[in-house]
């Protein structure tokens, strides 16, 4: 019996979604590494460094690999992504080994150097990754549905991030104290799941001889004529094809709005996500096991209730208009990021944990949808290319969240850091709010 059109997609919507995950499994480990390398003589400086050029660098990577995942098969390059960044965290794992074969042995600089040129490498391949599902998708679900599925696939991000968490800080780390494994072991996770990608990741439905029609009550599949393909093919390339880029992306002002809110968006996320263990255990009084458990609860509870909830909503009650549900969030983690601030250390733990868990359930929200809002303002023809510029702003927010945190609450302390995340939040509701009006331009692509 042959899979029908919602089988075919169901399977797409898993394979994006456990093959993004495992990018998180070879990007986010360093966090999780970090009080290990600092024990073997990387300062917290050069580990902040590394938070912040790495940020930087995917997000340019993004940009670069989403034409290339627009101009080629999404199943390859996602492909070819994991496969790459599994190499450089496998060769990181080794570090210290190859500092000393170069001439640097017993040299903190020649490692530092080392870690930090691998590190880099694996960031900017790191952005093979998202370009593929963001293209992808919209060719598998009609747009009044896009919403709602490309934030169950957003659900990726937490899922790969919780499953760092539990693999190297409960697992890893505890058992073996071993920083190399934090690397090796996961690369070798998504070396295989390389593999899977190659042999399950569909393109998009004229793969297996189908096509997504208009919206409609019965979503009937319909066949899709070679012709059809072959006109598909000659006008993704060419002059046409960057003008219509040109026109829809640089110089749409939607996408720059976008693009700005989402800066904002990942400066609360990654303020929580890299520096929450730190700030839980400062200013809220927690043990390593109980600030570790926080973020996991962060990520595996409130992100991925606060995208499902959010993508529900933006098509049962905002018209399949996924900014204007981004407002509303944005005001709810405010609210969320004051009361943690407020809640005094001598608190019981569970007290601390709701409002923390609120600021990843209203956060994840903008994180996923805003995605969504750049595929409806660019249509799906130039998504690979939006997100990547959109992502160039997203990751540049790791000079603020990275480097620019830590130089904030060492020079006046963690309640001046909390003032930057609670200011960030609302400038991006308030950028956000331009846009309150716009309608989305996904069916007319």
């Amino acid at each position: 019996m042959t899979p029908s059109l919602k089988w075919w997609q169901r399977e797409t919507l898993a394979v994006t979604t456990g093959g993004y995950a495992l990018y998180y499994l070879i990007r986010k480990n360093l966090s999780i590494a970090m009080p290990l390398l600092g024990e073997i003589g990387v300062s917290k400086v050069q580990l902040g460094a590394f938070l912040t050029a790495g940020g930087i660098v995917y997000g340019i990577g993004r940009f670069l690999n989403g034409i290339v995942a627009d101009r080629n098969s999404a199943r390859k390059v996602m492909a070819a992504g994991l496969f790459i960044c599994a190499g450089a965290n496998i060769l990181f794992g080794c570090s210290d080994f190859i500092a000393s074969a170069l001439g640097g042995a017993g040299s903190t600089l020649a490692l530092v150097w080392t870690m930090g040129v691998l590190w880099m490498l694996n960031q900017y391949f790191q952005g093979m990754g998202v370009g593929p599902c963001i293209k992808t998708l919209p060719k598998w679900f009609a747009p009044d549905e896009l919403s709602t599925r490309q934030s169950l696939w957003n659900l990726s991000h937490s899922i790969g991030a919780g499953a760092v968490f539990a693999l190297c800080g409960w697992l890893l780390i505890p058992w073996f104290r071993s920083w190399r494994l934090c690397f090796i072991v996961p690369a070798a996770i998504a070396a295989a799941g390389g593999v899977a990608t190659l042999f399950l990741f569909k393109d998009s439905p004229e793969d297996i001889g189908l096509r997504v029609g208009p919206p409609n009550p019965s979503r009937a599949p319909c066949l899709m004529s070679r012709t059809d393909v072959s006109h598909q093919t000659r006008d993704a390339s060419g002059d046409g094809y960057r003008a219509y880029v040109a026109r829809h992306v640089f110089r749409n002002p939607r996408i720059w709005i976008i693009a700005i809110a989402d800066f904002f968006v990942y400066t609360v996320r990654f303020a929580a996500l890299d520096w929450g263990i730190v700030l839980l255990m400062e200013t809220k009084g927690l043990s390593l096991a109980s600030a570790t458990t926080l973020c996991f609860v962060f990520e595996i509870v409130g992100g991925n209730a606060g995208m499902v909830v959010a993508g529900w909503a933006t098509d049962r009650f905002f018209d399949s208009r996924a900014h204007r549900t981004s407002v509303v969030c944005m005001g709810g983690a405010a609210v969320a990021i004051a009361a943690f601030w407020c809640v005094p250390a001598s608190a019981p733990l569970v007290v601390k944990l709701v409002p923390f868990l609120f600021v990843g359930f209203f956060i994840y929200g903008p994180q996923a949808l805003l995605g969504v809002a750049t595929t409806q303002q660019a249509t799906p023809r130039a998504a690979g290319v939006a997100g990547g510029f959109v992502g160039l702003f997203s990751y540049a927010s790791t000079v603020l969240s990275g480097i620019g945190f830590g130089f904030v609450a060492q020079r006046w302390g963690w309640s001046a850091a909390y003032g930057v995340v609670l200011g960030a939040a609302i400038a991006g509701g308030a950028v956000l709010s331009l846009m309150w009006r716009a309608t989305n331009t996904v069916a007319r692509g």
